[in-house]
């Protein structure tokens, strides 16, 4: 018998010994499909039984059978079926341990594997890796913490298995790892171009109060606040924000500790240099509000230059503060008042471009126009009203009413429109003088007329002083009854108060002075009446 022939025996003999052996459970084996049926799979995996498979297990998404008669599988026994006569095999269970061959494979060499994010679970992601859920502790999903986990799910990305349980089906991943690795590539590569006063682009990363951190590339560097603008900024944020790609100057490089100093406005030559050259007194520009204070506003006239408009310079009137004027952002005319380039200091002026509408005051408003505005303030000594654009009137208290005032907020509230009649105008001093009384009838004409000595008439104690009473006697018009004039009635007047009716009689009438002298007839209401 040839070399030929004794190989065949030899096959044929192997394939009638395990013929005749029994399956054990959890052996691996290859078969051939023999047949399909409607809801079985059967495969002649060598022994002299044939095995069954549900064919669901070989069912795709599409609900299309995926196995054809004659193809060659794997499958993995479970039992024997001594009733039917069947081996008991499974293709699911079979690929799942081909899976975690290949996994195991892969944490062995370090291979990354794809992995898509199915749901967020307690403390991390279910994630599913080559058919398996895996574990993805939240610790190990990115290089710093994630702010939005929910985001996260149904996103793919590679990941490495970092520990496994075969036996309980355990698979823990990591995305953080690779990152690292490809951070610590990257910053090797970066590392070695690193060069100062090299120019380099990179990304904003994060903001401090002091400063932004850029990453270069793997490896992050500091612009400080100093170093961002030839121009005041008082925080980075006015300059910068997360994500902003930037060019930057490495400044100095700390090989040992591996902290990088960069610079942005270095990139460009200091404005204020020639700043004398190029912006002259009396010189109109255009610029940029870029930050309020109480003593005036900043103003970009371009990048890394700024100037000041203290806030006397801002309105022909008095402001209270800057914001009443401007607000961040808006774009102002303005006038170069002053440069100073070794202080680097440019003063400007806003009213400067405007007319002074006090020059013309005194044509526009004689004395005895009357006038309407709007209160803008309230004091203790009078209304200030809003008369037009950079001109308030002021109504002093003794000026508002012919009837006595203690505080202007009897009659007026912010915001009233009120009618006035200009009393004086002071162009040198800015003052603009109202009375809102001489828009009303004056009680004390013809009052001579209507009042006479010996009258007896009735009244109201408005107030009481120690050197007598004054009596209300009508709307606008008060006597006074001396405090020697207070015991000649039948009923002593010592206790009159504020609010009593009285009866008085006319002493005296002085409509010039607008004093009228009074004497207390009798008390007709009030306590001891």
């Amino acid at each position: 018998m040839n070399e030929l022939d004794n190989k065949g025996v030899s096959e044929f003999e192997a394939l009638l010994e395990k013929s005749m052996k029994e399956p054990h459970a959890g052996e691996l084996v290859k078969g051939t499909v023999v047949k399909i049926t409607s809801d079985s799979v059967i495969v002649d995996v060598g022994y002299r039984a044939e095995g069954i498979v549900p064919i669901a297990e070989f069912t795709g998404a599409d609900g299309k059978v995926e196995v054809k008669e004659g193809q060659e599988v794997t499958v993995l026994i479970l039992r024997w079926d001594d009733d039917r006569g069947y081996i008991i095999l499974s293709k699911g269970k079979a690929d799942q341990l081909h899976v975690w061959d290949d996994l195991i494979l892969v944490h062995d060499n370090k291979t990354p594997v794809d992995g898509k994010i199915d749901k967020k679970v307690n403390g991390g992601f279910h994630v599913s890796v080559m058919g398996v859920t895996a574990f993805l502790p939240s610790s190990q999903v990115d290089l710093k913490p994630v702010k939005s986990p929910d985001e996260l799910v149904g996103k793919s990305f590679k990941f490495r298995v970092i520990k496994y349980n075969r036996k309980k089906n355990n698979l823990i991943i990591s995305r953080r790892v690779i990152l690292e690795e490809e951070r610590d590539a990257l910053r090797g590569v970066t590392l070695s171009k690193i060069e100062e006063g090299k120019a380099v682009e990179g990304v904003v990363k994060n903001i401090t109060d002091y400063g932004a951190f850029v990453d270069l590339g793997g490896i992050d560097g500091l612009v400080h606040l100093s170093d961002m603008s030839w121009g005041k900024v008082t925080h980075p944020s006015q300059v910068v924000k997360v994500g902003d790609a930037v060019k930057v100057k490495i400044l100095k490089y700390d090989a040992e500790t591996k902290k990088i100093s960069l610079g942005m406005k270095q990139l460009t030559s200091d404005p204020w240099l020639s700043v004398a050259d190029r912006y002259k007194p009396q010189a109109r520009i255009k610029g940029r509000v870029v930050n309020l204070t109480d003593y005036g506003a900043f103003v970009e006239i371009e990048p890394g230059l700024e100037g000041l408009v203290h806030i006397s310079e801002m309105s022909w009137t008095k402001l209270r503060h800057p914001s009443q004027k401007v607000k961040p952002g808006d774009m102002v005319d303005a006038m170069i008042l002053d440069v100073d380039p070794v202080n680097k200091r440019i003063s400007l002026g806003l009213k400067q471009v405007e007319a002074n509408p006090w020059d013309s005051i005194e044509e526009r408003y004689p004395k005895g126009t009357k006038i309407k505005g709007t209160v803008k303030n309230i004091t203790d000594f009078g209304v200030f009203i809003g008369v037009e654009e950079g001109i308030d009137g002021l109504v002093h208290v003794s000026d508002m009413s012919w009837k006595k005032v203690k505080h202007p907020s009897e009659l007026f509230k912010r915001g009233q429109e009120v009618e006035a009649v200009v009393v004086n105008v002071d162009k040198a001093a800015q003052r603009f003088s109202l009375s809102t009384r001489l828009t009303e009838n004056d009680p004390w004409a013809g009052v001579a007329g209507r009042f006479s000595p010996g009258n007896i008439v009735e009244g109201r104690v408005s107030s009481t002083a120690d050197f007598g009473a004054f009596i209300e006697i009508e709307s606008g018009v008060e006597g006074l009854i001396h405090v020697s004039e207070l015991n000649r009635s039948k009923q002593k007047g010592s206790g009159i108060k504020a609010g009593d009716k009285v009866e008085v009689e006319i002493l005296n009438v002085n409509p010039d002075d607008r004093k009228i002298g009074l004497s207390l007839r009798r008390v007709i209401e009030g306590e001891g009446a």
